[in-house]
């Protein structure tokens, strides 16, 4: 006799991936939104997203969103964590998987993001969003502080080469708070994931800033020796 199909006794449910994609400008961390293009909540801020195709896996998903709306490929993408509310979604039973992604804004496609209508907001004044994107959002920037804490972050948001002051900026925007000059610089300087170049940045003093560059092969083992920031 054969086997009954178990899967026809059990509800079938929308699969979706929403990305929430960071960037750097200015001295602020930002957050790329959208005005949602149909109802529910027509208008309103959203992450962008979409549905799991057939054949996708939900990695592939948000790289095939990620393309369509800021024409990168090559982004840095990390799962934040799946979002199952069964009311979540009033258009339907939706299963959505956050992700996370880094990318220097001056790389993206502006004009593909304009006509999305998107808008780059400050992480600090980011407007009221649609369903749970909100807690997306918080989710996501608590996964980027804590690798922030093990790991120099950095290359996926400044250019190639930067002055430790723009690096200092950038880990206050992550954390939306100051860290001591003198004391961050002895932090990175110890842990030799940098190269100095010969070159300064002289427009902002007379003495010059150095630029740095990340070495091309980072020896992970070296974050073991880094203290929490």
């Amino acid at each position: 006799m054969p086997e009954p199909n178990i899967y026809k006794e059990h509800s079938k449910f929308f699969i979706a991936v929403d990305c929430v994609i960071f960037g750097y400008e200015n001295e602020e961390l930002k957050l790329l939104l959208y005005p949602r293009r149909f109802e529910p909540y027509f208008h309103d801020w959203s992450l962008m997203g979409g549905f799991v195709q057939e054949g996708e896996s939900m990695y592939m998903a948000a790289r095939r969103v990620l393309k369509l709306t800021v024409g990168l490929e090559n982004i840095y993408l990390e799962q934040v964590g799946g979002f199952s509310e069964p009311e979540r979604d009033p258009g339907g039973r939706v299963i959505s998987m956050a992700y996370y992604s880094l990318i220097r804004i001056n790389e993206h496609d502006k004009d593909l993001v304009a006509e999305h209508g998107g808008k780059w907001f400050s992480i600090s004044k980011v407007p009221t969003l649609v369903f749970d994107h909100a807690e997306m959002v918080e989710n996501a920037l608590k996964k980027l502080q804590h690798k922030a804490t093990y790991e120099l972050i950095g290359k996926d948001l400044l250019p190639d080469v930067f002055t430790l002051t723009q690096l200092n900026n950038l880990y206050n925007a992550i954390f939306q708070r100051s860290f001591d000059a003198g004391n961050f610089r002895k932090k990175i300087g110890s842990l030799k994931v940098l190269d100095r170049l010969a070159t300064k940045q002289t427009n902002t003093s007379k003495r010059g800033a150095f630029y740095f560059r990340f070495k091309e092969n980072i020896d992970h083992n070296q974050y073991d020796r880094i203290v929490k920031f």
